[in-house]
């Protein structure tokens, strides 16, 4: 579902603020993975998620989704096969519009536009049912603005909107990072929920290792823009945040020191 072959990307090339954020990056996910990343600051994690949406242009190598070259596509083009649920809650929705306008737009995603416009009633009853699963009681505000929602809500709502129209790709980029513990766990069953119903292929970046090591079948991990490590099946069953910490220092040749992740 996701190819990536020697992915290289700078930043600032030629000068003195120059930073290799990406080095020979190669990465295929089959259909349904569920890959967790996670590595330090600067490792390159966020900058490999923006590189596959479309956000940063690449300096050399291939992206494709679902077999298609979509290197050289824009954020925009890729936006009809990519869901995607950023770490601010206030991303990813429109604040000043209601919940089921914010549902009707991400249901139309990818598709033709025309003067038509509405909400059938068969339609809003998708919608409220959708919002029950999340058992948040939104489903009986429909109207209300998104802005005036808590953070859990309105992260749970931004992941609805990314799995609504089903993609070949979701990239959740630490969307859990902003909210309390509680909160945080339960956006992070709803998106186990998600993706294991829909057979979602889903690359989710993470700082915390329990995290990393709890949920997917693939757990990747990143320092100074490569990958060093990528662990599945029944050695990633067996992990513990320990045995990670280890492995991360016999491929680094570094201790692994980053405060969010030993403190998570």
């Amino acid at each position: 579902m996701l190819t990536i072959k020697e992915l290289h990307k700078k930043f600032n090339p030629g000068t003195v603020n120059e930073k290799t954020a990406l080095q020979d990056i190669n990465l295929n996910m089959a259909e349904g993975d569920f890959i967790t990343l996670i590595g330090g600051n600067g490792a390159g994690k966020s900058t490999l998620l923006n590189c596959i949406a479309g956000v940063y242009g690449v300096d050399s190598g291939i992206i494709a989704i679902a077999g298609e070259n979509v290197t050289k596509f824009s954020e925009h083009k890729r936006a009809g096969v990519i869901g995607r649920v950023f770490q601010d809650p206030m991303m990813g929705t429109a604040s000043n519009m209601g919940i089921e306008e914010n549902l009707a737009l991400a249901y139309r995603r990818g598709k033709r536009r025309s003067l038509k416009w509405g909400i059938s009633q068969a339609e809003r009853q998708i919608y409220r049912e959708l919002l029950g699963s999340l058992e948040l009681g939104l489903e009986d505000r429909l109207g209300t603005k998104v802005g005036l929602l808590s953070g859990g809500q309105r992260q749970a709502l931004t992941l609805l909107m990314a799995i609504l129209i089903r993609p070949k790709l979701l990239l959740l980029d630490e969307h859990t990072a902003a909210l309390d513990p509680k909160t945080a766990e339960k956006v992070l069953q709803l998106s186990e929920k998600f993706i294991n119903e829909g057979k979602l292929t889903t690359l989710m970046v993470t700082h915390n290792m329990r995290h990393a090591i709890k949920h997917g079948n693939r757990l990747i991990m990143m320092h100074d823009g490569r990958i060093i490590l990528d662990i599945k099946g029944e050695e990633k069953q067996k992990l513990t945040v320990e045995g990670l910490m280890k492995r991360f220092g016999k491929a680094s040749g570094e201790e692994f020191a980053d405060d969010r992740v030993l403190l998570s």
